[in-house]
């Protein structure tokens, strides 16, 4: 037997049944819009292929890349943010 044990597992992310809490949430809130609109079966179409393109976009990476993503790529008013205005209007600005 060892002296010293390296644990493996120190830095894996909290897991609600086999899926992470952002994974978690990606399936669950189509899934709910299913049910509250009755219409169940789409929901969870939707639900499964939602998980299977976020699974795909994450591809190993952390919830936070998703987030660095979204934020460049993505209009800012999508996140509620103050963006600057466009550089042609700057000088207007003073």
């Amino acid at each position: 037997m060892d002296k010293y044990s390296i644990p493996k597992h120190l830095d894996d992310p909290e897991l609600i049944g086999f899926w992470s809490l952002d994974e978690f949430l990606v399936l669950v809130i189509p899934f709910t819009w299913g049910i509250l609109a009755q219409h169940v079966v789409i929901g969870l179409f939707l639900a499964v292929a939602a998980w299977l393109g976020y699974r795909k976009l994450k591809a190993g990476r952390s919830m936070y890349w998703v987030l660095h993503f979204a934020y460049w790529h993505l209009p800012g008013e999508f996140f509620g943010l103050k963006v600057a205005p466009p550089s042609h209007l700057r000088v207007m600005a003073g």
